[in-house]
């Protein structure tokens, strides 16, 4: 298992300083909450880490594997996944085959097996299936499995998007905004899927703007505000925090 550490991590654009000496850390077996005001930084710092962005300085370890200078294709290779602000499903395929796009990078048989169908080939699509099924028995969704994702409601296609990135096996999972747009008993329903994923041993770090959830689910919170880092803590050591207070709703 493998921390996610940003050691002083800063980016500009032009003459604008969008993150500034960020420093955090995302450790196994648990959720990581990181918060903020609109325009405080913390998508930044998501695509910093998934190599979508490049640093202006500092440096982005996982475990002793320098992810600086890796692109978003190694990032991704090396076990770091993600959900998006925005849902992105592929809306006419079926859940199942949402869920199947998740496996790619853990395929072993090649492109040219695979258009003459090899027996290697159809016995790895075989497996992969197997392992689909199983995801979604395992988050309630085996019903949905021939569905079109985009008939889904929004949060289950959030379910299926989260499926999807577990799907991918990875070490680290940056969820950015999870649960926008969700009621309270859609929210707390994905709230448990991220700790069975939490106690499978994979870092994850919660990126969000409802503050209630957040408490409910981060032993360690990281407070944004325009760019920088202001205050980390327990989520009772941050709301209580001046700083905090003030940059949310701009008074002590």
């Amino acid at each position: 298992m493998l921390s996610l550490a940003l050691e002083r991590v800063s980016k500009s654009f032009g003459g604008v300083q969008a993150v500034s000496d960020v420093s955090l850390e995302v450790t196994p077996g648990q959720i990581t909450g990181l918060i903020g005001p609109n325009g405080a930084g913390k998508t930044t710092v998501v695509n910093l880490i998934t190599g979508v962005l490049r640093l202006t300085e500092g440096r982005i370890r996982l475990g002793d594997t320098d992810l600086t200078e890796a692109n978003a294709s190694t990032v991704a290779r090396l076990g770091v996944s993600r959900t998006f602000q925005n849902i992105r499903l592929l809306k006419e395929a079926s859940v199942l085959d949402n869920v199947m796009i998740g496996f790619h990078r853990q395929e072993e048989t090649g492109l040219a097996a695979q258009l003459v169908g090899l027996p290697s080939s159809w016995r790895e699509s075989r497996s992969l299936v197997k392992r689909a099924q199983a995801l979604l028995e395992r988050f309630g969704m085996t019903r949905f499995a021939r569905h079109p994702a985009g008939a889904l409601s929004y949060g289950h296609q959030r379910r299926v998007e989260m499926i999807r990135a577990i799907a991918s096996g990875p070490r680290v999972l940056l969820l950015d905004e999870p649960v926008a747009g969700m009621n309270d008993v859609e929210a707390a329903e994905l709230g448990h899927i991220f700790e069975d994923v939490a106690k499978s041993g994979v870092a994850l770090l919660l990126i969000e703007h409802n503050i209630r959830f957040v408490n409910a689910l981060c032993r360690h919170v990281y407070v944004l505000d325009s760019g920088r880092l202001i205050a980390q803590g327990t989520p009772g050591q941050v709301m209580h925090d001046p700083g905090v207070i003030a940059a949310y709703l701009g008074t002590s």
